[in-house]
């Protein structure tokens, strides 16, 4: 069994901006196989079972705000036993350039808070990761950044990105890491 989370946070007045990436691309990978997320207050998140090539897959939207992802991701992986490298976080990164997408067996937060709530939680940094950039403001401070909407100009890098992350994800799921971060990276 794998799990999939694609960080961001909840509610309405958060949907398109930078902050959440993680959330689209599971959005459109929901949209793409027909199916839905369902809230599941036992696991502080939304949720979506999907078969994949004879594996069983959950996809996960933490619904604990940013900060707070770890606890969700947490009870998922106790609930149903999934081992740590077969894992896979999907998040934005300020230091990549805008649309260019990264994949990681394993790392540090690298200060981006809802990564550190994961490591706390489930106690390791061996999961996998993939991050996509979303680039840095040098006037705009970062959490009004992360927090607000991607500029007209972005989004098109953004879309083609997201198209990008979901054949990374299907890609995950078919072959091992290092063809992974061999053709993406």
């Amino acid at each position: 069994m794998k799990l999939i989370v694609g960080l961001g946070n909840p509610g309405r007045v958060y949907e398109k901006t930078r902050h959440n990436i993680g959330f689209m691309i599971v959005n459109e990978i929901a949209k793409t196989e027909n199916q839905t997320f369902t809230y599941k207050p036992k696991f502080k998140g939304s949720i979506m079972h999907l078969k994949l090539n004879d594996d069983s897959v959950i996809f996960l939207k933490p619904k604990t705000f940013m900060n707070l992802s770890g606890e969700s991701v947490a009870l998922v992986k106790k609930f149903y036993n999934i081992d740590i490298k077969d894992i896979l976080v999907i998040y934005d990164d300020l230091d990549l350039p805008c649309g260019k997408l990264r994949f990681r067996r394993q790392g540090s937060s690298g200060g981006h808070n809802g990564l550190k709530s994961i490591i706390n939680c489930i106690e390791s940094q061996e999961f996998n990761r993939l991050k996509i950039g979303i680039e840095r403001d040098q006037v705009i401070p970062v959490v009004d950044y992360v927090l607000g909407k991607f500029s007209k100009e972005q989004l098109g890098c953004i879309k083609e990105s997201i198209g990008i992350g979901i054949n990374v994800i299907y890609d995950w799921l078919n072959f091992d890491d290092q063809y992974v971060m061999n053709k993406y990276n």
